[in-house]
């Protein structure tokens, strides 16, 4: 049970790569504006993926997927988060990359199962002891990584909640600190917590909303803010499938770890959550499973997906990569994108383009908000000219190393310029070690 201490009356960062993504920005023709949800530029691959979340509403895209095609660094990530955030704000979005499947200690398919069972959700709603107000303050304490001093990680925080007849601090521990940090809520936001899970859910902001960043308006609460009221939340079948595999095991009683999760237990928490269902207890939420290099999957794990992706219970599967003709891990046969063709009939294919000037430099400016950073026109324009040059991602990549360099006051373009003489691109870098090699000749 998670620590929740009252204390007397007496901001955080979100630094995400894709944090300020809250959609694809389109109006209610479905066309893509320039600016909008956090998203820039690719008109029409945005608009490809609005045509495919009405698809998934509709629930005409059941046992096809999509696949993102497109350089490095062209917002193949943001469209698949952009669709998730279109089919709903407690949609689960889940992100691998295709190697990670390869694992000495969890089979591939295992690995697939719980990733596919972690973009399944089911919305639960009953009546829970609640803390819930606008957060009036929120302070996180962070220390450093256990394992690896050079990160730091949430400890605790102590954030006070105001409705407008109460108002309440309190201080919880790493769980809650971690959601609240992964939600993106700040000052202004409008939340619940449960009281005994520990659980957060985010309700709306009071705040004008300005520029990208879009949330639900609503108003102050009322009442006290520890109250007892219906509490609707998310949990998935991974969730589901882990408690069941621990609950009553000799091994859970004896060491605390958890059983095996095998096919009768999920099979178990299937037949149990269409029960929730019937009854009126629960709604199914399928959400997305996003594979990014997915010409790093193997033929067996195609034949996997395949035919996971006609199932009764199956997320949206949403590939992405960069590679033209490759050969298919696992065999010497060479296919379009390194996929085989009875997966590639099954994928709605979108294709994303390198970003242009302009729109490289409103995503600069994005991220330069989104991380605190204030960035003079002059630094904002010669960070656009060398996303153009070089990549968007090396143009992002410069603004924190750039506010380090100007102590944290606005960044100038002498700022950014010496940053880039510390940290080189990749043009740079080949040029500087095809040199060194040619010295040796």
């Amino acid at each position: 049970m998670p620590v929740i201490e009252e204390l007397p009356a007496v901001k955080f960062e979100r630094v995400g790569m894709h944090s300020h993504i809250k959609g694809l920005g389109l109006d209610e023709n479905g066309k893509a504006k320039f600016i909008g949800d956090g998203m820039v530029g690719q008109v029409k691959a945005r608009e490809a993926a609005g045509i495919a979340v009405k698809l998934i509403k509709q629930g005409k895209l059941a046992g096809k997927g999509i696949l993102l095609v497109g350089p490095t660094g062209s917002g193949k990530t943001a469209i698949a988060m952009g669709i998730a955030k279109e089919l709903g704000e407690d949609v689960p979005f889940v992100q691998i990359s295709g190697s990670e499947i390869y694992s000495a200690e969890v089979k591939k398919t295992e690995f697939l199962k719980q990733a596919l069972r972690r973009a399944i959700g089911v919305r639960i709603s009953e009546e829970r002891k609640v803390y819930e107000g606008m957060v009036e303050r929120i302070e996180i304490k962070r220390t450093r990584h256990p394992f690896n001093p050079y990160i730091e990680i949430p400890e605790s925080v102590k954030i006070t909640l105001k409705t407008k007849d109460d108002e309440k601090t309190l201080r919880t521990g790493r769980e809650i600190a971690y959601q609240l940090l992964e939600l993106g809520i700040e000052e202004g936001d409008v939340i619940q917590i449960d009281a005994e899970t520990g659980r957060v859910s985010r309700v709306g902001t009071t705040k004008e909303e300005e520029g990208l960043f879009f949330r639900k308006k609503v108003e102050l609460p009322t009442g006290p803010v520890l109250k007892v009221k219906e509490f609707t939340y998310t949990v998935t079948l991974h969730d589901l499938d882990v408690v069941n595999a621990r609950a009553g095991g000799i091994f859970s009683l004896l060491f605390g770890g958890g059983m095996e999760i095998n096919d009768e237990i999920r099979e178990r928490v299937d037949q149990t959550v269409k029960q929730w269902i019937e009854e009126g207890k629960a709604t199914l939420v399928p959400g997305v499973l996003f594979i990014d290099e997915c010409h790093m999957l193997d033929i067996e794990a195609f034949s996997f997906l395949a035919r996971a992706m006609e199932n009764e219970l199956a997320p949206i599967l949403i590939l992405a990569t960069n590679r033209g003709m490759t050969k298919i891990r696992g065999t010497d046969i060479e296919a379009p994108h390194g996929i085989p063709l009875d997966m590639l009939d099954r994928l709605l294919i979108i294709n994303t383009e390198p970003y242009k000037k302009e729109e490289i430099r409103e995503i600069v400016k994005i991220r330069a908000k989104e991380e605190g950073i204030e960035l003079s026109d002059e630094a904002l324009e010669y960070l656009a000219e060398l996303g153009e040059k070089t990549s968007l991602r090396y143009a992002v990549q410069l603004l924190a190393p750039a506010s380090i360099i100007a102590g944290g006051k606005r960044v100038e373009k002498e700022h950014v310029e010496k940053a880039k003489e510390y940290f080189a691109d990749v043009k740079r870098s080949i040029a500087f070690v095809e040199k060194l090699e040619g010295m040796l000749r």
